[in-house]
């Protein structure tokens, strides 16, 4: 990327420069690649480092580059395509899920979860945490709610630990017949929990996917994913399912 000098345009200077940055990393960078420092890269381009900030940042919200601390900012991967449509439905572990199973433990599920799960406010459940990840990155972070009643041959004194124990849960949830599955995507902030386990500040823009599992009438498990909002983009199929791809 060699030395560019910006031309006058009506359009603000950052826009301008993002849009000059994003082609030079369709040409001129690989995927993974470390971008120079700001220091040099205002110079090539003659701004002010703080013009190269915004702009830089705005590629940032767009996917086109991540800032990865303790290395620098790089250039962002292809999008994966992520599938939250309802049209093929499995029980969180079954066929071809991409989930890291990580741990399980038993708390008392936030409000909203509890009344989707009809227990008691104050009433613990199985809490499975999982992660996905994608060219070795978090992409998502998940949290499984799954009432005793549903696992009961979990009891919650279990020895096992760790990723054994969260897998032990999900192979008891699917033991149950699976009758249908409705999911709802919306616009959030990474909660400190959250932004830990995507390498995100706290704070940074995220989409939650909340997928409620439906057995014998009643809801069996929920779950609460969080994608990176930087990485997802949603698009929608004929069939009128949501799919989303990060």
């Amino acid at each position: 990327m060699g030395t560019t000098q910006l031309d006058s345009v009506p359009e603000p200077k950052y826009w301008h420069l993002k849009t000059v940055i994003g082609e030079a990393l369709d040409s001129d960078f690989a995927v993974g690649e470390i971008l120079p420092n700001e220091r040099e890269l205002a110079a090539r381009f003659g701004v002010a480092r703080a013009t190269l900030r915004q702009a830089l940042e705005q590629l940032e919200l767009e996917g086109r580059l991540q800032r990865r601390r303790g290395v620098g900012t790089t250039v962002a991967p292809p999008r994966m395509g992520v599938d939250v449509s309802t049209a093929q439905q499995a029980w969180p572990g079954a066929g071809e899920d991409v989930w890291q199973s990580l741990d399980s433990a038993v708390d008392v599920p936030p409000a909203a979860v509890a009344r989707q799960l009809d227990t008691e406010p104050d009433e613990p459940v199985h809490v499975v945490r999982r992660l996905r990840v994608s060219q070795g990155q978090p992409v998502a972070a998940e949290l499984l709610y799954v009432p005793f009643g549903c696992v009961p041959e979990r009891p919650t004194a279990d020895p096992l630990g760790g990723p054994a124990r969260a897998r032990a849960v999900l192979r008891e949830l699917q033991r149950l017949a699976l009758d249908g599955q409705d999911r709802s995507v919306e616009l959030g902030s990474a909660r400190a929990d959250d932004a830990k386990e995507l390498d995100r500040l706290p704070g940074a823009p995220v989409l939650v996917v909340t997928t409620r599992y439906l057995s014998e009438g009643r809801t069996a498990a929920v779950s609460a994913a969080t994608y990176r909002a930087d990485t997802c983009r949603l698009t929608f199929g004929d069939s009128g399912d949501l799919v989303m791809a990060s």
